[in-house]
């Protein structure tokens, strides 16, 4: 048995790496570039002398926010040479962030992609205020601006968000009943069953990456949606199956083509209906998905 004590840095690391993984995750929509973030952290964080920090949980947030704007800085000129639409990379989630409500919204598919809208200071300083209550003078720290101005800046994305997120919180429950629905339509191809079920502005958004087909722009309309999806499994020729899982959060469904994984399915529900839908083939974006033990965030 070692006689050495644990070393308090790496404690104090590991205590609060779901944090900072999610804070990373939420402000860059990408687990891998979220993963690099935290690798940047800690090596910065073993060069820190732990006597002069007061706050070790808010000095590692500070750390992981600033490491994430600069990932966030380069991420946008990788986007501006994206083929066709950007999606988040889907995360698996444990249930029990699921039955958390403000925190399943804050990471799931829709309110990443409200994020995107934000610039990354706002980005940076509506997660840390919104998603983890970290205090004005924190932030301010964090992306280098005076508590005053991240006041201003979080009002002013706070307002933006407002604007763009869905207008009600839907239980899991709820998104589980309809998803249900959608699936049985879906496994049983029947055009009549999705309509159903899909609101009549609902909104399609494939990610391919250049590397799977997707539809190069959102497609919007119960009737186009639904003929998109059932119209792609028979072109293909392919057994089309699915099977629900939890992602970013909330409910979602695994496609297959012949058993093989073809993509994540996340949808937005709104008045029982599915408003928006999330359809990630990219296949570098899916690695995580079988591979991977579903994550308990923060």
């Amino acid at each position: 048995m070692s006689d050495h004590a644990p070393d308090p840095a790496t404690e104090t690391f590991v205590a609060h790496r779901n944090l900072l993984f999610t804070v990373a995750y939420e402000m860059l929509g990408s687990a891998a570039d979220a993963e690099d973030v935290l690798q940047e952290t800690w090596l910065r964080w073993v060069e820190v002398d732990l006597e002069q920090v007061r706050d070790q949980r808010a000095y590692l947030v500070r750390i992981t926010t600033r490491q994430a704007l600069n990932r966030l800085r380069t991420m946008s000129r990788r986007k501006e040479a994206y083929v066709g639409p950007w999606l988040p990379e889907p995360l698996l989630t444990a249930p029990n962030v699921a039955e958390d409500a403000e925190l399943a919204e804050s990471v799931s598919m829709a309110m990443m992609l409200v994020l995107e809208t934000l610039s990354p200071t706002e980005r940076a300083v509506f997660v840390l205020r919104e998603a983890f209550d970290v205090s004005y003078e924190e932030i301010a720290a964090a992306v280098d601006k005076s508590p005053a101005a991240v006041r201003q800046i979080a009002h002013r994305a706070r307002r933006h968000v407002d604007a763009r997120r869905p207008r009600e919180v839907v239980s899991p429950s709820q998104t589980r009943a309809v998803l249900e629905s959608f699936r049985r339509a879906l496994d049983t191809g029947d055009l009549q069953g999705l309509l159903d079920v899909l609101a009549p502005e609902a909104v399609l958004v494939s990610d391919g990456g250049g590397i799977k087909q997707a539809a190069p722009r959102p497609i919007i309309s119960a009737d186009k949606v639904a003929r998109f999806i059932l119209g792609g499994a028979a072109k293909n020729g392919a057994a089309l199956t699915s099977d629900p899982t939890v992602v970013n959060g909330n409910p979602a469904l695994v496609l297959r083509l012949n058993g093989e994984i073809d993509g994540i399915l996340a949808i937005r529900v709104e008045d029982a209906r599915i408003t928006g839908l999330y359809y990630v083939r990219n296949p570098e974006k899916l690695s995580r998905v079988e591979s991977e033990t579903p994550l308990t965030l923060r």
